[in-house]
């Protein structure tokens, strides 16, 4: 029962700051004034009515109060509200700052992990100038063998001519030894026919 008095009161009364049960008082304080048979008692009335209209007023005033205050209070979030979109907003420019720089991090990490493993490779090989060293000694080489190759081709040549000669005297000897043999077969044969015939 208490607290369907109290329900109802506050459902009466708005806020539960009494204004409405003030009202209601100074309407009543009002009649009373105007229905008051004696000067005292409409004075006392009359002082009952002030004394509401003050509470009235301190409580408007406190009301106002209040609500200049929520208002301030509003703005107040307002402004936080749109200082926490800002930071938010940076937060998420530094995210993406951050994310590029570890993409960026990350290639740079690659580039040197390939720049690590050309370096091991690069370290087995000998340096440029022991390098052009050996290319020199080289072609050093390759020279002094080109040397020895025309030598050795100019020798060949020279063989190939003399063995050319060679064959070819052989053959002119081989013939001149047939002409011989010829000659000899024809000087046996002219002897013994004439060994032959008889002298007269």
């Amino acid at each position: 029962m208490r607290d369907e008095v109290i329900r109802k009161r506050l459902l009466i009364d708005g806020d539960g700051a009494g204004d409405d049960r003030r009202i209601n008082l100074l309407v009543k304080s009002f009649i009373k004034w105007c229905n008051s048979g004696s000067q005292e008692e409409g004075y006392s009335q009359y002082q009952r009515m002030l004394s509401t209209l003050s509470q009235c007023e301190f409580s408007m005033g406190k009301t106002l109060l209040v609500y200049d205050m929520n208002l301030r209070e509003m703005e107040n979030y307002e402004k936080i509200y749109k200082e926490i979109e800002c930071s938010i907003a940076g937060a998420h420019e530094k995210i993406a700052e951050c994310k590029k720089q570890i993409l960026q991090a990350k290639r740079i990490r690659k580039n040197r992990q390939e720049y690590d493993a050309l370096a091991k490779v690069i370290q087995h090989h000998p340096d440029r100038h022991e390098t052009l060293k050996e290319l020199e000694a080289l072609g050093k080489e390759l020279e002094h063998l080109s040397h020895i190759k025309e030598s050795v081709e100019d020798k060949l040549e020279l063989r190939r001519k003399q063995f050319h000669v060679l064959l070819s005297t052989i053959h002119e000897l081989q013939q001149t030894l047939e002409n011989d043999d010829k000659l000899s077969e024809v000087d046996e044969a002219q002897e013994s026919t004439m060994e032959a015939d008889p002298k007269p």
